[in-house]
C-alpha cells in the first residue's frame, strides 16, 4: 500500500524535557495504526504534531509524499477527534456535521443531504438531525463527532483518546463500530490510547511508546506473541516474567541452561495443570492462592516458594481446581519469549 504519512526522526523538546525523541514512521494508506503507552510516554505530542497542531523540535513530517512540517493544521486534509469530542453543544447535530461544509461555503440543500449521508454511516437515526447535541447520549455524542469528521472528506483522521472517558460497556461497542466503519470508509485512521486492549481489538498495526520513542511495532498478533522487551511484555497484560539468571523458579535452572537472555516471558494462557502422565519443559508444584472467574476463562494465582505466577484456564477446564489446592504445573519452552531487558 502506498505511505500515507511518514515522519523522518521526528524529536521534540519542552524545555529540558525530550517528549519526542528521533521518531521515523511510515503509515499505509487505508491503515488503522495506533500509538499505545503508558501517561507520560509522548503519544499525545506525537499526534499533535502529526496533526499539525505541534511543531517538532526537529525532523520532518510528510503526508501523500509532500512534506507538511510548516503547513497549518486548518490548511491540512486531515481531521481530529478530540477526546472531549469539542461539539458545539448549543448546536443540533445537524448543525455539528455540516460545520466543515457551511465555512466552505457550500448551499445549505447540499449540506443537509450531505449530513444524512454521514449520519447514514456511522449509524445514526435522520431524526436525530434536529436534536440539540445537549440532549444526547455518551455514544450518540460519539457518532456526532465521527460524522463530523468525515463530513470534511479527510485523507487522514486523528483520534486522541476518544473513548476514554466512556463506561466499558459502550466502549466496547464503539471500539466494533470505529473498526466497522474504519473498513467501510476505507480511510486512513491514526489512533492514540492508553489502553492496550482497545489496541488489539481495533488496529492493523499498534505502536508502543515509551519515554517518548516507540520500542516496538506490528501487528497486534506480532507484539502480543513475541514482545521486544520485557517493557513490552509487561504492558500487553498479566504475565509471567521469570529471571532466568538470579532462577526465579529453581526449576527453570535446568530446563534453561542453554539461553542466553536474562528473562523468559510466559502468558498465563500457557501455565497448566499437569496430571501424573503429562509432562512440561518446566514442571513446578504449587499452592493456588486465588482464583477468579473471567467469564470463559478462570484465573489462578500459584505460590511457587516466594513468587507469584499467573494461570489462566478455560472455565471448563478450572471447575475442579480450587483455592489451597497444592499440585503440579508446567509450561514449554516452545510458549515463551526470551528478553535480555
Amino acid at each position: 500500500m502506498p505511505v500515507a504519512l511518514s515522519t523522518q526522526s521526528v524529536s521534540k523538546q519542552f524545555g529540558e524535557l525530550t517528549a519526542v525523541d528521533d521518531i521515523s514512521i511510515e503509515i499505509s494508506e487505508g491503515e488503522f495504526f495506533t500509538i499505545v503507552g503508558p501517561s507520560g510516554s509522548g503519544k499525545s505530542t506525537l499526534i499533535r504534531i502529526l496533526a499539525g497542531l505541534e511543531q517538532p523540535s526537529s525532523g520532518r513530517v510528510s503526508l501523500n509524499g509532500v512534506d507538511i512540517t510548516e503547513v497549518p493544521a486548518n490548511q491540512r486534509p486531515t481531521c481530529m477527534v478530540f477526546q472531549s469530542l469539542a461539539l458545539f453543544t448549543h448546536r443540533t447535530v445537524g448543525e455539528n456535521i455540516e460545520f466543515s461544509q457551511k465555512m466552505r461555503g457550500v448551499d445549505k440543500q447540499e449540506r443537509h443531504k450531505h449530513a444524512l449521508k454521514m449520519m447514514d454511516t456511522v449509524r445514526l437515526p435522520h431524526d436525530f438531525y434536529a436534536r440539540p447535541v445537549s440532549r444526547c447520549s455518551g455514544g450518540e455524542k460519539q457518532r456526532v463527532a465521527l460524522a463530523r469528521a468525515l463530513a470534511s472528506d479527510p485523507d487522514i483522521l486523528f483520534f486522541d483518546e476518544p473513548l476514554s472517558a466512556i463506561d466499558y460497556r459502550l466502549r466496547k461497542i464503539l471500539e466494533v463500530e470505529m473498526k466497522d466503519l474504519h473498513r467501510r470508509t476505507g480511510k486512513t485512521f491514526l489512533y492514540i490510547t492508553h489502553s492496550l486492549e482497545e489496541a488489539m481489538v481495533m488496529s492493523d498495526r499498534i505502536a508502543i511508546m515509551r519515554a517518548g520513542r516507540i520500542v516496538q511495532s506490528g501487528t497486534p498478533d506480532d507484539i502480543y506473541r513475541q514482545p521486544a522487551s520485557r517493557f513490552v511484555a509487561e504492558f500487553m497484560g498479566e504475565v509471567n516474567v521469570l529471571d532466568i539468571k538470579n532462577g526465579t523458579l529453581p526449576q527453570i535452572n535446568a530446563a534453561t541452561t542453554s539461553l542466553e537472555s536474562n528473562y523468559l516471558i510466559v502468558r498465563p494462557e500457557y501455565v497448566r495443570p499437569l496430571t501424573t502422565s503429562d509432562s512440561a519443559d518446566v514442571e513446578f508444584v504449587a499452592t493456588v492462592e486465588n482464583n477468579y472467574m473471567l467469564g470463559s476463562r478462570t484465573q489462578f494465582h500459584l505460590l511457587v516458594g516466594d513468587k507469584m505466577l499467573v494461570a489462566e484456564l478455560p472455565a471448563s477446564l478450572a471447575a475442579e481446581i480450587g483455592s489451597g489446592d497444592n499440585r503440579k504445573w508446567g509450561f514449554d519452552l516452545v510458549d515463551t519469549q526470551q528478553t535480555a531487558d
